[in-house]
C-alpha cells in the first residue's frame, strides 16, 4: 500500500495555497495592553493574532521608543505563540521608515506581519513593501514577512486589485471610520455602526470590492471593528454579517471581550467539519481522485474547500474527528 499523500502535497501542486490565519485580529497600543493581550492569547490558545500599534499607539515624539518597546516584547517569553504583528505609520508620516528599520532589524524573524495604513494608491504600498524587503534582505532574513494593507481611502479602494497583487500581501483590511470620514458628510455617522455599515450603498459597495479584490489574488479580506465595545452580541452579529453576507474571513477586535465573539461567529460549524473530515479521508484513500459522498460527486476542487474548512476548524478550536486529526495534523 502506498504512503498516504497529505492534502498540502496533493491539492496545490506547487502553487501558493490560500493563507489560513486566525479569523480575529486584536489591536493593542500600549505596553500594558500588548502584554495583557499576549496573556489572553496564552489563556484562550492561539486563536487570534495581536497587532501591536505603532500608528495610534505611539505618542508624538516617542515613535522610536514605542517601536523599540514592541521589539522587546516580541522577543520576550511573553510572545509564546509568535502570533503578533505591528501596524506602522502611514506613507505620509516621517517615522514609517524608522518603524520598519526598528521592527524588522529587531524582530524580523518573529514578527507575524506588518500592517500598512492609509495608502492612497498602489504605488505607495509598493514603495513601502520594497523598503521592507530591502531591510529584511540587509538583515539576512530569508522569510517573507506578511503584509497587511488597510483600504480606507478613495484611492486605495480604486486600486484595491493592484494593491492585492503586490508581493508578500496576506491581508486586505477595510478601515470603516476613515473611509466614512473621507466622504465629507455624504455618509452619515450612523453608518459607522450596524445596520448602516452593512446597508448604506457606498459602504456595501466598498466592502464587496475589498473582498473581491482580496480573494481574486489569494489574499484574506479582513473586516473593520465594532464600535460597541462591551456588547458581545453586537460584535457576534457584526462578525456573522461580515462573514456570511460579504465574505470577510477575518475581523478586527479592539476590546478583549470581542475576541471570542468574532472567533465564534466566523468558525465553521461542527457538521461541516465532520463532512470535511469524511470527504478528505475518502479522497486520500482514493489517492485524491474523484469520489462520491452522500450521493454527491467530489473532486480536487471541493477537496481544497474542505481542506480549508479543516484548517480553519483547527485554528478556531472546533473539534476535529480523531481519524482526520491523526491523518492530517499529527505532525504539526
Amino acid at each position: 500500500m502506498s504512503q498516504a499523500i497529505h492534502p498540502n502535497q496533493a491539492l496545490f501542486g506547487g502553487e501558493k495555497p490560500f493563507p489560513v490565519i486566525p479569523s480575529c485580529e486584536h489591536f493593542a497600543g500600549s505596553e500594558k495592553l500588548i502584554l495583557k493581550a499576549l496573556a489572553l492569547q496564552d489563556t484562550l490558545g492561539p486563536i487570534f493574532d495581536i497587532t501591536c500599534d505603532c500608528e495610534d499607539g505611539a505618542a508624538a515624539g516617542q515613535e522610536r521608543e514605542h517601536a523599540g518597546m514592541i521589539v522587546r516584547i516580541l522577543n520576550s517569553e511573553a510572545n509564546k505563540h509568535h502570533m503578533a504583528g505591528a501596524r506602522i505609520h502611514d506613507y505620509t508620516h516621517p517615522s514609517w521608515r524608522q518603524d520598519v528599520d526598528i521592527l524588522v532589524r529587531g524582530a524580523g524573524n518573529v514578527l507575524a506581519y506588518i500592517t500598512i495604513p492609509k495608502p492612497t494608491c498602489a504605488a505607495q504600498v509598493a514603495e513601502m513593501i520594497a523598503y521592507i524587503r530591502e531591510v529584511a534582505a540587509s538583515c539576512g532574513i530569508a522569510r517573507e514577512i506578511p503584509i497587511h494593507v488597510l483600504i480606507e481611502t478613495h484611492g486605495a479602494l480604486h486600486e484595491a486589485y493592484e494593491i492585492a497583487a503586490l508581493p508578500w500581501l496576506q491581508v486586505l483590511d477595510f478601515g470603516l471610520m476613515d473611509f466614512v470620514s473621507g466622504h465629507h458628510g455624504a455618509i452619515p455617522a450612523s453608518a459607522m455602526r450596524s445596520p448602516g455599515q452593512f446597508e448604506h450603498q457606498l459602504l456595501a459597495r466598498a466592502k464587496a470590492e475589498v473582498v473581491a479584490a482580496a480573494l481574486a489574488h489569494g489574499v484574506v479580506p479582513a473586516h473593520n471593528v465594532t464600535l460597541d465595545l462591551k456588547n458581545v452580541e453586537t460584535t457576534f452579529a457584526d462578525a456573522g454579517r461580515a462573514r456570511n453576507e460579504f465574505g470577510f474571513l477575518r475581523m478586527w477586535s479592539i476590546y478583549p471581550t470581542q475576541i471570542q465573539a468574532i472567533v465564534n461567529a466566523m468558525k465553521p460549524n461542527y457538521d461541516e467539519v465532520a463532512d470535511a473530515s469524511n470527504i478528505l479521508l475518502a479522497a486520500q484513500a482514493a489517492e485524491w481522485g474523484p469520489i462520491q459522498y452522500a450521493g454527491e460527486l467530489h473532486d480536487r476542487a471541493t477537496y481544497r474547500y474542505f481542506w480549508e474548512v479543516l484548517q480553519k476548524a483547527r485554528l478556531t478550536g472546533v473539534e476535529i474527528p480523531d481519524l482526520a486529526a491523526a491523518a492530517f495534523f499529527s505532525q504539526g
